[in-house]
């Protein structure tokens, strides 16, 4: 690829589908819909994007979206790769995310237009500070140096105090939980503002590690303007917390990358709204093509769902996107963040994730499957351990529940 930045789409359209991947080519370069002066072939040459692929998948199927030109005899699915020079756009994220995914949405030649990958060249790797701890940071600072991070939600999301909030953080320390996190919805509401529930809640993580050598790894959702994560992360960092939360596509882009240039601790990032995104499936993004974004501006952890989870992606998906996340970006700098499975994991999952992902390079996180184990929190905990102990030397969790009192207990209830 050398100087070029590639993206791979997905295409549906009415018409003669080369014609329309040029027609791509110039709305996203230095093209428009009729010839302007100035706009020289020496130009083209220099700046314009070029269709680097064409693959036939599909033809004859109707158009999944409204808007697009009409055409009686069905329309045409394909692969494109469009190919763009880096001088062009230089290796800047938000230029990047308006070339590759703009516009061209709603070309009238298209029925459907997905963007499932992008290869960036090197210039990028040294122009952001990617995941700055990762998962070996993450592994440190969490005191978990193999098998997955234990995690759990704050719930209900909404409603608690900060006292409230402590007291819950408080059970789970006990618990033995590794991980937790703020819900999206919560970052600095009247009822729990952000400053009382970091100094509350790490009052507790404090005095439990001093008393155990356990320091609970908590993501405080700090999501808002700049200027106030940053202040907010300070906050963090000057009382002994470990890792803060945004959720990207709140904050945006520029607001990412500005904490993430900022940040001195591990950015959890949460997805929420992902689905408007990717659910049609000619429609979008992919998560391996959006999730190179946020990796490039800071992202140590990103939501991948999980297996069996209550929304509509499929397990293969999950999968996938899990996957996408391990893959090394670039030579120098791998920018690879650890995934994070939550959405509806209990004891059940342990043995699918790992057999499929191969690695335990991950976030586990369960709400119900830890707070409504009939023994009580600590059980919950200990089941998952249990169930994955279990992943990993390839028992299921039935097989590994014989002589595993907490994973028998939580099978029993879940009907297993």
């Amino acid at each position: 690829m050398g100087s070029r930045i590639e993206a791979d789409y997905l295409i549906e359209t009415p018409a003669d589908p080369a014609r329309a991947a040029e027609a791509m080519a110039g709305e996203q370069s230095s093209g428009t819909f009729t010839a302007v002066p100035g706009e020289t072939p020496e130009l083209k040459a220099r700046a314009a994007a070029r269709v680097e692929a064409l693959e036939v998948l599909e033809t004859g199927v109707p158009p999944s979206l409204p808007g697009a030109m009409p055409s009686p005899q069905g329309c045409t699915r394909a692969r494109v790769t469009l190919s763009w020079p880096l001088e062009t756009i230089g290796p800047d994220l938000t230029t990047l995310a308006a070339t590759v995914a703009g516009n061209l949405f709603e070309l009238k030649q298209f029925s459907g237009l997905r963007l499932l990958d992008i290869r960036l060249p090197e210039a990028f790797a040294r122009a952001y500070p990617g995941p700055r701890h990762g998962i070996a940071g993450t592994r440190r600072l969490a005191g978990v140096a193999e098998g997955p991070l234990i995690g759990t939600i704050v719930k209900p999301s909404v409603g608690f105090t900060p006292e409230q909030t402590a007291e819950l953080v408080q059970t789970l320390a006990e618990a033995g939980i590794d991980f937790i996190k703020d819900d999206e919805l919560q970052a600095d509401g009247p009822a729990c503002p952000f400053d009382a529930r970091v100094r509350a809640v790490m009052a507790v993580i404090n005095a439990h590690a001093d008393r155990t050598g356990k320091r609970v790894m908590y993501a405080f959702n700090l999501s808002g303007e700049l200027d106030d994560m940053r202040r907010r992360h300070d906050l963090v960092l000057d009382l002994g917390g470990t890792c803060v939360m945004a959720s990207v596509n709140a904050v945006g882009l520029a607001g990412m990358i500005g904490l993430g240039r900022h940040s001195l601790l591990p950015i959890h990032a949460h997805r929420n709204g992902w689905g408007a995104l990717t659910r049609a499936p000619l429609l979008g993004w992919s998560y391996p093509a959006w999730s190179k974004l946020w990796r490039l501006a800071g992202a140590d952890h990103m939501h991948v769902n999980g297996l069996g989870n209550k929304f509509s992606e499929d397990d293969d998906s999950v999968i996938a996107s899990a996957k996408s996340v391990l893959a090394p970006m670039f030579a120098a700098k791998p920018c690879v963040s650890m995934p994070v499975f939550s959405s509806g994991q209990t004891v059940r999952q342990p043995y699918e994730t790992f057999r499929r992902l191969g690695t335990a390079d991950l976030i586990y996180a369960a709400g119900g499957g830890i707070m409504a184990h009939p023994d009580g929190p600590a059980a919950g905990v200990q089941s998952l351990r249990q169930a994955w102990d279990g992943a990993l030397q390839g028992r299921t969790a039935e097989d590994h529940a014989r002589g595993n009192p907490a994973l028998a207990r939580a099978l029993e209830r879940a009907g297993a």
